[in-house]
């Protein structure tokens, strides 16, 4: 039999998890190594920022660590992983809606936030579709998001998010249509 210089199969993560669900540091930084940019990727598109994309990442992953004696592997562990990271990024934002709602009297009580990027007239020439994406409002790109990018149905991001199908939907057409006349520019 002749020798093989065949690439090795990499392994799954199913090893890694359950090492590190039993507390193996070394476990954990290989799914840490091996996720990790997915879901600084995610993180950054949900909010709209590089910045907070790098706290969320770091707090998916301490949540991660709390959390994976929990995983019982009923699905892949990235798709555990993901769902971990959009619920963080979900009750991040949550969070600075309830303190930022605290702090702006001005605000009217149930209107929606933008950030000031959202509010920023778009008059740069050839606006990348990123910088597009990242100038909708929070609600319109979270929904976007989801939908267009991660391909999650609009009932399931209902459920994440708090909202009905139909908010889903008219979120979504927004946002299209701001990224359209975004884009002509």
């Amino acid at each position: 039999m002749a020798a093989s210089n065949a690439v090795p199969i990499a392994m799954d993560d199913t090893t890694d998890v359950a090492l590190a669900a039993a507390g193996d540091r070394q476990a954990f930084e290989r799914l840490y190594r091996a996720h990790a940019n997915r879901v600084y990727s995610l993180c950054a598109r949900m909010a709209g920022s590089r910045v907070k994309g790098e706290e969320l990442t770091q707090d998916v992953f301490v949540r991660t660590w709390e959390k994976l004696p929990q995983f019982r592997g009923e699905s892949a562990f990235s798709t555990w992983l993901h769902r971990l990271a959009v619920n963080v990024v979900l009750n991040a934002r949550k969070t600075d809606s309830k303190r930022d709602s605290r702090t702006d009297d001005n605000e009217e009580d149930g209107a929606e936030r933008w950030d000031e990027t959202a509010r920023a007239p778009m008059h740069v020439e050839r606006m990348d579709l990123k910088q597009a994406i990242d100038r909708l409002p929070a609600g319109a790109r979270k929904v976007f998001v989801l939908h267009d990018i991660e391909g999650y149905k609009h009932e399931e991001i209902a459920a994440m998010c708090g909202i009905t199908s139909g908010g889903s939907k008219a979120q979504l057409h927004r946002a299209r249509l701001l990224l359209r006349e975004a884009l002509e520019r």
